[in-house]
């Protein structure tokens, strides 16, 4: 009876820690666990990003709107961000891409997605220079 009372209370302690360690942003946790994300897309020379990786303008990848990306970083540290490396899925009007996250967007609001020239090229034509989307975790 002894132990069975000590793992429930074991239990419950792991519960509560890992909610107090959940991101205090609401809105980027909530994000996060969402099926599928409305947002702006827009386009970026990308380089040395947030991630620690250095990506060209032929490359599939994006930067996450900083508030998203902000709320999975652990001790302020973006190298070590779990969302560094996700893939994601991009679509406008019946078209997507599949890119990497390597890199945080302060200019995009919400769910906005910042892709480089080649992954926003897939979507749209560069002269829109913004379109809106949908995206969702690959």
């Amino acid at each position: 009876m002894f132990s069975s009372k000590t793992t429930l209370i074991t239990a419950l302690l792991s519960v509560l820690q890992l909610a107090a360690a959940a991101p205090a942003s609401s809105e980027g946790a909530s994000s996060l666990t969402a099926r599928s994300n409305s947002g702006e897309f827009t386009f970026y020379s990308p380089g040395l990003g947030a991630c620690g990786i250095t990506s060209s303008d032929s490359d599939l990848v994006v930067a996450l709107a900083k508030g998203m990306f902000d709320a999975q970083t652990p001790n302020g540290n973006p190298n070590n961000n779990p969302l560094c490396g996700k893939k994601i899925n991009a679509s406008f009007q019946g078209k997507s891409v599949t890119v990497t996250i390597v890199d945080s967007c302060p200019g995009c609001a919400g769910a906005g997605l910042d892709l480089s020239p080649t992954a926003f090229s897939q979507l749209a034509d560069q002269a829109l220079g913004h379109v809106s989307g949908t995206w969702d975790f690959a």
